[in-house]
């Protein structure tokens, strides 16, 4: 199964592409969508879609998963995540994907081992689990550790179907 993973932020959102083979996990691909604060909400927002949709018809993910935001104590901030996660779900499921959603801690604990994880760990697991994947931003591993999660939680739901 090819799984896309998405980390979504509006200045930068990360993406992920791996290939899960039972309990083999393979790095294809992983890169972040780079807005600036300068630009109009909907160009920023119209670049996440567009380039997602790239992503999705280059790379033909089987299912996508994102990160479930989190409430900032900034409403307006809060809000403008929303937009961008908003608009990363609708990428690929516009292309016919399921869309999975995990909270922060349930990546977590799937990648480390523990809810409460720091960007390094994850960072040193996903460098241990995916060794071909080479040099990441946080945002870029943030997004294979959402999509390595969905694989972990499709393979349990496989085992238990």
């Amino acid at each position: 199964m090819r799984i896309l993973g998405i980390d979504p932020g509006l200045e930068r959102t990360g993406w992920g592409i791996i290939e899960s083979e039972g309990s083999r996990l393979s790095f294809l691909a992983a890169g972040v969508i780079l807005s600036k604060p300068s630009e109009a909400m909907a160009v920023r927002l119209n670049r996440i879609d567009s380039q997602l949709s790239q992503i999705v018809e280059s790379w033909k993910p089987d299912s996508a998963a994102i990160e479930e935001t989190f409430v900032n104590k900034n409403a307006a901030s809060s809000l403008k995540l929303g937009q961008a996660r908003g608009v990363a779900i609708v990428a690929p499921a516009r292309a016919g994907l399921t869309v999975a959603e995990y909270s922060a801690n349930t990546i977590k604990k799937s990648v480390v081992g523990v809810g409460h994880a720091g960007k390094d760990q994850i960072g040193m697991m996903i460098k241990v689990l995916l060794p071909t994947a080479g040099q990441l931003t946080a945002d870029a591993a943030d997004a294979l550790a959402v999509a390595i999660c969905h694989a972990h939680h499709a393979q349990s739901a496989l085992k238990a179907g």
